[in-house]
């Protein structure tokens, strides 16, 4: 037993899962794209900007997201580099895909935040880092696309701390900007490196690296160039953070890297000081009781279902999150949702949309179950019972739409279409009290969401839809125990409708926050709830 429980420890540390947050346009994807060249992942880069000409990114499998460009589902890349097993989890950037990113998040131990150093610190940005704020997850902060003209590295240090609260400790700097940008200055080791461009991004930047002194890397600097870098780096020195290991894992000090993601420049700089710093899996609280990853007994959550990820076979992948014990294949859990014995034999490791059969996995892994139909969003997998995660934070939809089937031949394909994808738990569906119509009634986040069902519904099972949105902006839940009667007494203001969830909880429906408010006036013994109900009533 004992030989077992070092060989856990030495797996757990040699693990780092994390995510890379940003903006949508930032350069999240190319940057995942570039972390997987240098980590050996892939031999050539795939192109973000000419999709149509080149291969596809390797971590946007969706057809959709290879037509407009953007990442829409979160994948999960694995590979390993220097010695660690990495865990990247790509996350959808786009503003409207903001749930699944933030269930994403709950998984990881640490993220990558990328800024567009020509634009700095833009919305989206801002709403993920506080995500990760109360999480207390360690941030690692990548300046891109300094290639191109670009705000003064000062100035975005400075709305770093000013917009954000965060310290930051550039670890490298940039010299030069723009079209005359050459690489960057690692305050850690006070060498430069120059890098060369390639042809398109595609392979490792060739660089050269040598003190400041080093007539070899001096004479690729022009005079101005070079004394600007070093005044700067004076500034640093004299008025700038200082290095505090302890502050970036509390997630209150960020370390700062500069570079170009589409150039290569600095990547691996980032990876390898992302790797000496950044934390091994943490023990997770539960219920004020803390498991650690070394803990005997096996134990994840599931933080994101995803189905058709393989359009030839019709299933559905719960991704799991493993956070104690080892994970062995054919083992049997307890699945708490059900409170029943489940074994798992079909696990995978993941590389977008490929997969590998895997055998064991360890704290920090993230494997997909396939041909579950029973897992949902946030159920906890355990050979302990007594442990129950709740990680999943859940969202109230702010975007309501009917979505109609105008084929009749094709109702079989549209409604197991329909059920599987609200099964991944971005959409959900609501149904309208004493009304006629079976229509679901389908709320998200995002109304960008709606767009992928029925792109989803037409690509992967032969569904044609019609979308006709709805007059509701706000949803309400209502106390679980209500009665038939004591929903049909409620005073509802003009325009706002009753309906049932899918686990048959009672909601209202307002046309407006002002409704939302009446309501409250007038239903005072009535108290109304933004968040979802977790549970179904039988």
């Amino acid at each position: 037993m004992f030989p077992a429980f070092v060989n856990i420890t030495e797996e757990i540390l040699k693990r780092r899962t994390f995510a890379i947050i940003s903006h949508p346009d930032a350069g999240k994807t190319t940057l995942t794209e570039k972390l997987l060249l240098y980590g050996g992942a892939v031999q050539l880069a795939g192109s973000v900007t000419a999709r149509k000409n080149q291969r596809a990114t390797t971590s946007d499998w969706m057809e959709l997201e290879k037509k407009r460009g953007i990442s829409i589902s979160s994948t999960v890349l694995q590979f390993d580099y220097n010695g660690y097993r990495l865990n990247l989890l790509d996350t959808p950037g786009h503003k409207d895909f903001s749930e699944d990113t933030y269930r994403v998040l709950t998984a990881v131990d640490s993220v990558v935040m990328v800024i567009d150093s020509a634009k700095g610190i833009e919305p989206q940005t801002r709403k993920l880092f506080e995500v990760c704020r109360q999480r207390g997850v360690p941030i690692f902060t990548f300046m891109n696309k300094c290639d191109r003209p670009m705000k003064d590295p000062l100035a975005l240090l400075d709305e770093l701390e000013r917009v954000l609260g965060i310290g930051a400790f550039p670890v490298n700097w940039p010299i030069g900007d723009g079209f005359d940008f050459r690489g960057v200055f690692d305050r850690q080791t006070s060498q430069m490196h120059l890098f060369e461009r390639t042809v398109g991004g595609q392979y490792r930047a060739p660089v050269s690296v040598g003190s400041m002194d080093d007539p070899a890397v001096r004479g690729q600097l022009d005079d101005a160039t070079f004394n600007k870098t070093i005044e700067e780096l004076q500034m640093l020195e004299h008025a700038g953070e200082v290095f505090d290991d302890a502050a970036v894992l509390a997630g209150k000090s960020t370390p700062v890297f500069f570079g170009s993601a589409s150039n290569n420049f600095g990547v691996q700089l980032l990876l390898d000081g992302f790797l000496k710093h950044a934390p091994a899996p943490k023990s997770r609280v539960m219920g004020g009781i803390e498991i650690a990853p070394e803990n005997p007994a096996f134990s994840g959550f599931i933080f994101k279902i995803q189905a058709n990820m393989d359009p030839k076979h019709r299933d559905r992948i719960a991704f799991v999150r493993v956070c104690s014990g080892k994970f062995e294949r054919d083992m049997t859990v307890h699945h708490s949702r059900s409170e029943k014995k489940v074994r798992l034999s079909s696990s995978h490791k993941l590389f977008g949309n490929e997969r590998e059969t895997v055998d064991e996995a360890f704290p920090g892994d993230v494997i997909g179950l396939v041909g579950h139909d029973s897992f949902g969003i946030g159920d906890t997998l355990t050979t302990d019972p007594k442990i129950l995660y709740k990680e999943i934070p859940r969202f109230t939809p702010e975007a309501f739409s009917y979505l109609h089937n105008p084929n009749t031949a094709k109702f079989k394909q549209f409604r197991q279409g329909l059920e599987q994808l609200m099964q991944e738990g971005v959409i959900q569906a609501l149904y309208l009290r004493n009304s006629s119509i079976k229509t679901p009634l389908l709320a998200a986040v995002g109304p960008l969401q709606f767009e992928v069902v029925q792109f989803r519904l037409e690509s992967e099972y032969g569904a044609a839809s019609r979308l006709e949105s709805a007059p509701w902006t706000v949803v309400r839940w209502l106390p679980q125990d209500m009665k038939e009667d004591e929903l049909d007494a409620l005073s509802l203001p003009t325009g706002s409708r009753l309906a049932y969830d899918v686990g048959k909880n009672p909601v209202a429906l307002f046309q407006n926050e002002w409704s939302a408010n009446y309501f409250g006036e007038t239903n005072k013994n009535t108290p109304l709830s933004a968040l979802p109900v977790q549970t179904a009533k039988e």
